[in-house]
C-alpha cells in the first residue's frame, strides 16, 4: 500500500493507483471532463490538474500514479484559474446552444461551465471547417459541439475493439472522422460516452428533455444476454434508450438492436391484442379466451395423438429465464422433447 496526503487527509491506496482514484476513495472530488471509468486515462481536458508538493507544474490527476509520501492539493486559487481557462479554451469552438441541444440538462460541460461561473466566450479564433459526416446514420455528429475529449474514439477502440473512428488533424483544426465505415456496428458506444451534445441520436423525431422523460429500467429482449437498459418515456411514447454506466451484465453497453431498435413499440402495425381465427377470419379476443383456446387444443391433441404430436419453437428475443420455463413447460407439462430454438433475428 502507498501512503500519501490529499488536501491534508492521509490516504492509503494500492500501488499504481492514480491520484484521481485515490482522491475519489477518500471522498475528495476533482472535476473531470475527458475521464471515463471504463476507459484508460486520456488526459486531454486538463480539468483534473492538481498540485504536488515539490513539483513546479500542476499534474493531471487521471494519469499521474501515486507515490509514497507525496502531498497533493486538489483545490487552490491557481488550480481554479487553470481549470477555468481550460473551459474557456474549450468554449472557443463550442456554441452556447444549450436550450436547443439534446444533451441540455445532462451535459458534463454544461455543468462545469455553470460551476465555474462562465457566462460568455472570452477567447476568439477563426472557426475551423469540420465535416458532419459520421460512421452511421443512426447517430448525428455535431462537429461544432465536439470538445475533442477523445472519449468516443477511445471507447470505440477499447470497449468495442472496433476502431471505426479516429482523430484527424491537429490543434483547433482537428476533428473526429470515419476511418473505416465498414467496421462500424452502429452500437452507439461513442454516443453513450460523449460528455456533450456532439453525438446525438438520429433515429426518432420525438425528443424528450431529461427532466421530462421517465426512465423505466428493463431488460433488452433481442437476445438472451439480459442487457439492462432504460426506456425514456414521455406521454406513453418511447423517446430513446439509455443505460446506466456500470449497471447490468452489459455495464452500460448495448448493441445496435438494443440501443436503436425501439420504434416498433409505438408502431401502428403492432398487434396489441390476441387474434383468434373464426370462420376464416382473425378476430380480436381477450387473453383469457386466447389462452383457454390454446390449452384446450394442446389437451385434445395430446389425448388423440400423444405428446410427441406437439412441438415447441422458442425465441431468441426471450430472456434465458423465459426460454428455460418454455422448455420446462414442453417437457414437464406437455411431455415431449420436441423443443427447438432459432437464434437468428
Amino acid at each position: 500500500m502507498v501512503k500519501l496526503t490529499i488536501d491534508g487527509k492521509e490516504v492509503k491506496v494500492p500501488a499504481g493507483t492514480t491520484i484521481l482514484a485515490a482522491a475519489k476513495s477518500a471522498g475528495i472530488s476533482i472535476p473531470t471532463l475527458c475521464f471515463h471509468g471504463r476507459l484508460d486515462p486520456i488526459g486531454s481536458c486538463r480539468m483534473c490538474v492538481v498540485e504536488i508538493e515539490g513539483c513546479a507544474h500542476p499534474m493531471a490527476a487521471c494519469t499521474t500514479p501515486v507515490v509514497e509520501g507525496i502531498s497533493v492539493t486538489t483545490n487552490s486559487e491557481r488550480l481554479q484559474r487553470i481549470r477555468k481557462d481550460s473551459l474557456k479554451l474549450i468554449l472557443v469552438n463550442h456554441p452556447l446552444d444549450c436550450p436547443i441541444c439534446d444533451k441540455g440538462g445532462e451535459c458534463l460541460l454544461q455543468d462545469l461551465v455553470y460551476e465555474f461561473g462562465i457566462d460568455r466566450v472570452e477567447y476568439q479564433t477563426p472557426k475551423p471547417e469540420r465535416s458532419s459526416q459520421y460512421a452511421t446514420p443512426l447517430i448525428r455528429y455535431w462537429p461544432d459541439r465536439c470538445i475533442m475529449c477523445l472519449r468516443c474514439v477511445t471507447a470505440c477502440r477499447e470497449i468495442k475493439g472496433i476502431g471505426a473512428i479516429d482523430i484527424k488533424g491537429a490543434g483547433y483544426g482537428s476533428q473526429v472522422v470515419v476511418i473505416d465505415e465498414d467496421k462500424c456496428q452502429s452500437c452507439g458506444e461513442c454516443l453513450q460516452v460523449c460528455p456533450t451534445g456532439a453525438l446525438t441520436e438520429n433515429l426518432s423525431r420525438y425528443k424528450g428533455r431529461p427532466w421530462l422523460v421517465k426512465r423505466v429500467p428493463t431488460t433488452c429482449t433481442y437476445c438472451g444476454c439480459g442487457c439492462q437498459l432504460e426506456l425514456n418515456v414521455e406521454q406513453n411514447r418511447v423517446m430513446a434508450v439509455t443505460t446506466k454506466e456500470g449497471k447490468g451484465v452489459n455495464r452500460g453497453s448495448l448493441c445496435v438492436k438494443g440501443r436503436f431498435g425501439y420504434e416498433f413499440i409505438n408502431s401502428e402495425e403492432r398487434l396489441t391484442k390476441p387474434l383468434i381465427k373464426k370462420d376464416g377470419e382473425f378476430r380480436e379476443a381477450s387473453w383469457d379466451d386466447a389462452l383457454s383456446l390454446v390449452a384446450e387444443k394442446f389437451k385434445s391433441i395430446k389425448e388423440e395423438s400423444g405428446p410427441d404430436a406437439i412441438a415447441g419453437l422458442s425465441s431468441a428475443r426471450c430472456t434465458n429465464e423465459e426460454n428455460y420455463l418454455f422448455q420446462k413447460f414442453m417437457r414437464a407439462v406437455i411431455g415431449t422433447n420436441n423443443v427447438d430454438h432459432c437464434a437468428r433475428l
